[in-house]
């Protein structure tokens, strides 16, 4: 036997065996539990990983979503910006639907026998289709559910701007009526109640030019001009025609509205007391008023008629010239009317 710092060789020997074994026991106790933590740990780094790819899923769908979104406010708002101008210049009344469906029957219909209220809403498809001109194709190429929706914005753009006209000029028409006539009880900027015929200057601007407001008793329609579309407020009994359109109020209405004849019918509506729109106001029918001012202009009865027509437009041509002169001096000479006013046109 051999001794190692007093330990038998034998008795070493043993120790030894002894320490590997329980090395390799450990070993074999811990590997398991090592195994099962770097498999936790993967595990966990898959999940995170996943969940990384699935929000990143997420805030793509949601971009394209939210990009989406954007283009349809976006092309809404167009619809409304681009509808404001169907009141202005097409149709105070008609609907776009009834000017597409008549133009649709005379694709359909060869009969050339049309009413007067045919052409009237013929004109204003023609018109619609000039003031828009990416209507046409836009309607050829949509679906019929974005066709819906299109017609739908483009009516409340209408509506809206034609109640953007009123209220602007519930308050204008006071001040200008304040300033002209100085009446003893000024017209009140908010309460239109104070209004319409119990109003004495507000009255005699409403009444027919024709009648005399110091002797009441007579009913009021749409079949007759009222005073203040008149030069002076006052006409001509034995020509109805002059000075009409001339009213120096509805010149300024029409500065502040930039639309004509619209802005006969605005100021018609501030004068009077009902307080919200309404197409019918007693016995006068709004609807028939404008249709006989459009008359008026576009169905002239005789040469005449016409020539008085186009000298009253081109009055109306100098009045708009000198309003945008006031807006945009930057203006540059275009042309000349018959009568030698120049026609302007902007420089920029």
């Amino acid at each position: 036997m051999h001794a190692e710092e007093g330990i038998p060789w034998d008795a070493k020997s043993r120790q030894d065996d002894i320490n590997v074994e329980g090395t390799q026991s450990e070993h074999r106790e811990t590997s398991p539990t090592n195994a099962r933590n770097q498999q936790s740990t993967a595990q966990e780094a898959s999940l995170q990983a996943r969940q990384r790819r699935r929000i990143a899923q997420l805030e793509e769908k949601l971009e394209v979503l939210e990009s989406g979104r954007a283009v349809k406010e976006k092309q809404a708002n167009y619809y409304a910006a681009q509808g404001r101008a169907i009141r202005r210049v097409v149709a105070l009344f008609d609907n776009v639907e009834d000017l597409i469906a008549e133009n649709d029957r005379r694709y359909e219909d060869d009969n050339n026998n049309h009413t007067i209220d045919q052409d009237r809403l013929q004109i204003g498809y023609v018109t619609l289709s000039t003031t828009l001109p990416w209507f046409c194709k836009k309607v050829t190429d949509m679906e019929y559910d974005e066709y819906l929706q299109m017609l739908k914005l483009l009516r409340q753009g209408a509506d809206s701007a034609r109640g953007d006209n009123t209220s602007k000029l519930k308050t204008l028409v006071a001040e200008w009526v304040n300033k002209g006539f100085k009446p003893d009880a000024p017209v009140d900027f908010d309460d239109k109640h104070t209004r319409g015929f119990s109003n004495d200057v507000c009255g005699r601007l409403l009444c027919p030019a024709q009648l005399d407001w110091n002797n009441p008793g007579y009913i009021v329609t749409d079949l007759s001009f009222p005073a203040y579309l008149y030069d002076g407020y006052t006409a001509n009994l034995d020509d109805l025609e002059e000075g009409l359109f001339r009213g120096k109020i509805l010149v300024q209405g029409y500065k502040a509205v930039f639309t004509s004849p619209s802005s006969a019918k605005d100021i018609r509506f501030s004068l009077s007391s009902i307080t919200s729109w309404w197409s019918i106001d007693g016995d006068f029918d709004y609807c028939q008023f404008w249709c006989t001012i459009v008359d008026f202009f576009e169905r002239p009865p005789g040469r005449d008629a016409r020539r008085r027509v186009d000298r009253l437009l081109e009055w109306w041509s100098r009045c708009v010239i000198y309003i945008f002169q006031q807006a945009s001096p930057k203006l540059c000479c275009l042309g000349r009317f018959s009568d030698g006013a120049t026609i302007m046109t902007s420089a920029t």
